[in-house]
């Protein structure tokens, strides 16, 4: 079985992030109010980057499961496991925030196994509890226990997708990319590349999102922008570097992607 992927941070650094609304505050208005939080958007879009900035913005440490199609609720609770010849219990990740405090992260959670959505809906009512069949324990999560979700609605089928009943148990924040000029500040923060530089780069990456639903499954992402203009920081040629940081990286075809070398020829030249 394929183990979740789950890190647990807890730094006094505040990670960067630059708000493109009042999300920052709705966030933090929903943790004082104890309610669990839906964040919905794009690929690359800065969700994760949020998350890790609220939780040091709050003081509060960071269980962050990366949610995969093998992921079950006793990846999250918890199981028996033998060592030393002895049965122990041992928690999981979501048990062990719930103990705890602190933030539970489920990055894109549609892509956990069914089971994973009904183990959240006690946490994400009034009761505020997480029931643990097989050792008989019923816990209360504390105040500092916060719930957050993630999922990309551009990815969704009617085999993943989060039920209704699931959803409206949620505060839901929506993201999206930048405009394109705090997109170029971020991009060239991150990537050492002077801001006249970065601005075709992110000029590219509209044009290429504009295309999403038809020749492509998804747009470039800011994370790709910033990989691009590292390259190009670091003395990769231009056209290189866009070839290896914004068009590999979002098709197989062929065909598509000679396409999407001219759209790249017809902006940067």
């Amino acid at each position: 079985m394929k183990a979740a992927l789950h890190t647990v941070t807890s730094t006094p650094e505040l990670p960067d992030y630059v708000p493109s609304g009042n999300e920052c505050e709705l966030f933090e208005h929903a943790w004082r109010r104890r309610l669990p939080v839906l964040l919905k958007g794009p690929t690359g879009c800065g969700k994760t980057r949020f998350v890790a900035h609220m939780a040091a913005r709050l003081g509060l440490p960071l269980h962050t499961v990366a949610c995969h199609d093998d992921l079950t609720a006793a990846d999250l609770t918890g199981r028996y496991l033998l060592r030393g010849g002895d049965t122990v219990w041992t928690d999981g990740p979501l048990t062990r925030a719930v103990r705890e405090g602190g933030i539970c992260y489920l990055d894109e959670v549609v892509e956990a196994r069914k089971d994973v959505t009904v183990v959240l809906h006690p946490l994400t009512d009034d009761r505020r509890i997480l029931p643990l069949e097989r050792t008989g324990e019923e816990l209360v999560a504390p105040s500092s226990f916060m719930l957050v979700v993630s999922y990309n609605p551009g990815y969704q089928t009617l085999l993943k997708a989060l039920k209704p009943s699931t959803r409206q148990r949620f505060v839901a924040i929506e993201f999206d990319f930048l405009p394109p000029e705090q997109e170029i500040g971020v991009v060239s923060a991150e990537s050492g590349l002077s801001p006249e530089r970065v601005r075709p780069l992110v000029g590219l990456a509209g044009r290429l999102r504009a295309l999403k639903g038809h020749d492509l499954e998804e747009g470039v992402s800011t994370r790709l922008v910033v990989y691009c203009a590292t390259l190009i920081a670091a003395g990769t040629p231009v056209a290189d570097a866009v070839l290896a940081g914004m068009i590999e990286p979002l098709t197989d075809d062929a065909d598509v992607k000679a396409a999407l070398l001219d759209v790249a020829r017809a902006v940067i030249g």
